[in-house]
């Protein structure tokens, strides 16, 4: 079961931090934070550059903290909400990833749920600091309080349709 947990944590870890990278920088194929900004712009925020800022500093803190297994659902939180917010841009495209669809946030939502249902594992730094294990209940919470900031930012920073 570690081995598994430890996989699950480095992929959507990685997976997450790496699209915090690409929103502030050219690296893994970005376009910069201009490019950044100008994304979350088309998809219909405001705030440009900052709003870029937070959402990738977003990504990579939760990304690395969940990749290292540490602070399990404080990372699955964070992941869950730049996630929830990504679902909510692709929502109209329907499911499926070939038509832009929500796809691909709901599997990394689905994956930061689980991590936080069943802790990091024993090769994680939450295990290593004596933080583990981490209670049943707090999944509701992780879940609760990450869809929640994710529609919130969604509701607070998307400008509505111009007629």
């Amino acid at each position: 079961m570690d081995t598994g947990l430890l996989i699950l944590r480095l992929l959507v870890g990685l997976l997450v931090a790496g699209h915090g990278v690409q929103k502030i920088s050219t690296h893994l194929g970005g376009k910069g934070l201009d490019g950044g900004a100008r994304e979350f712009r088309a998809d219909g925020f405001r705030g440009g550059a900052l709003t870029a800022l937070a959402a990738g500093g977003g990504q990579i803190g939760s990304g690395l903290l969940l990749t290292a297994g540490l602070l399990t659902p404080l990372a699955a939180t964070g992941a869950i909400g730049v996630m929830t917010v990504a679902l909510t841009v692709k929502w109209s495209n329907g499911l499926w990833v070939q038509n832009d669809g929500y796809e691909y946030p709901l599997v990394l939502i689905g994956a930061a749920v689980a991590l936080a249902a069943t802790g990091p594992g024993t090769w994680s730094l939450d295990d290593a600091l004596g933080l583990t294990p981490y209670p049943l209940w707090w999944t509701a919470l992780v879940l609760t309080a990450g869809v929640g900031s994710g529609l919130l930012t969604r509701l607070a920073l998307h400008r509505a349709p111009t007629a």
